[in-house]
C-alpha cells in the first residue's frame, strides 16, 4: 500500500472575501482558498518565472517598478527582493490571515527578508481595488491571485480579467510597462481579451511542470 503523506491544518479563518487555510503536507505548506488548492511551497519555479519573464521583457532594465499581486506563499516576492534590478517593489494581499503566516508564522522563513527590505512595501488591500483607484504606477504588473483568468479564487476577482479590470492594470501601468499574468493554462482567449484592451506585444510563456499541462505566463506591453 503505498504510504500517505500526511496533511496537517495550521491555521483556518473565514474573512470578507470567505475562507483561506494553511496546511502542511510533508515537509511542504500549501494555501487552500474557499475549498480551491492556490499554491504550495514544494516548488515556486512558476512563481519565480513569473518576475523574470517581466523583467526580460522590460529587457532586464535597473531601477524598474514592479507590483506583485498577491503574496501567496512568498516565491515571487522573494524572488524579485532577490533582483537588484527592481528598484521599488510592492506586494498586494488582501487576506489578514496570509499577511500574518508570513509576519509571524511559518511562511516567515521564505518571505522575511524580502520583506524586511526598504525596497518592498506591503499593500493589505484587494488587487481589483487597487488597480481600480490608485494613482500609483509600476513598469511591471505580476499577477498570481487566481488559478488563472478562467478560473478565479472568488468572483470578485473576475473583474480583474474583464475590459474594464485590464484597462484599469493598463492605467497602473507606465508607458512601455509589462502586464504579466500567471495560469495554470494557456487561453487564447485572454489573449484576445488583451489585444482588444489595448495592450501590444500579447504572447504566452510556458513553465514546464513535472506532470500535467505546463503552467503559462501571459505577458502583454502597454504601448508607449
Amino acid at each position: 500500500m503505498a504510504e500517505t503523506t500526511p496533511v496537517t491544518t495550521l491555521d483556518r479563518r473565514v474573512g470578507p472575501y470567505g475562507e483561506v487555510v494553511l496546511r502542511r503536507r510533508g515537509d511542504h505548506y500549501e494555501i487552500i482558498a474557499n475549498g480551491t488548492f492556490l499554491m504550495d511551497t514544494s516548488d515556486g519555479r512558476s512563481e519565480r518565472l513569473l518576475v523574470d519573464a517581466a523583467l526580460r521583457a522590460l529587457g532586464g532594465r535597473h531601477g524598474s517598478s514592479v507590483l506583485i499581486g498577491g503574496l501567496g506563499v512568498g516565491f515571487s516576492l522573494a524572488h524579485a527582493a532577490a533582483d537588484p534590478a527592481w528598484s521599488r517593489i510592492a506586494v498586494v494581499e488582501r487576506e489578514q490571515a496570509v499577511i500574518d503566516w508570513h509576519r509571524e508564522g511559518p511562511l516567515a522563513a521564505i518571505s522575511g527578508s524580502a520583506l524586511a527590505d526598504p525596497r518592498t512595501v506591503l499593500l493589505h488591500t484587494d488587487l481589483v481595488e487597487y488597480v481600480r483607484t490608485s494613482p500609483d504606477t509600476y513598469d511591471a504588473l505580476c499577477l498570481d491571485i487566481d488559478n488563472g483568468p478562467g478560473w478565479t479564487v472568488s468572483e470578485s476577482n473576475e473583474g480583474l480579467y474583464s475590459p474594464a479590470g485590464l484597462a484599469a492594470c493598463a492605467a497602473r501601468l507606465n508607458p512601455g510597462g509589462i502586464l504579466a499574468v500567471w495560469s495554470a493554462q494557456p487561453s487564447a482567449d485572454f489573449e484576445e481579451s488583451l489585444r482588444n484592451a489595448g495592450f501590444s506585444g500579447v504572447r504566452t510563456e510556458e513553465i514546464p511542470v513535472a506532470r500535467g499541462v505546463p503552467d503559462v505566463v501571459h505577458l502583454a506591453v502597454r504601448p508607449a
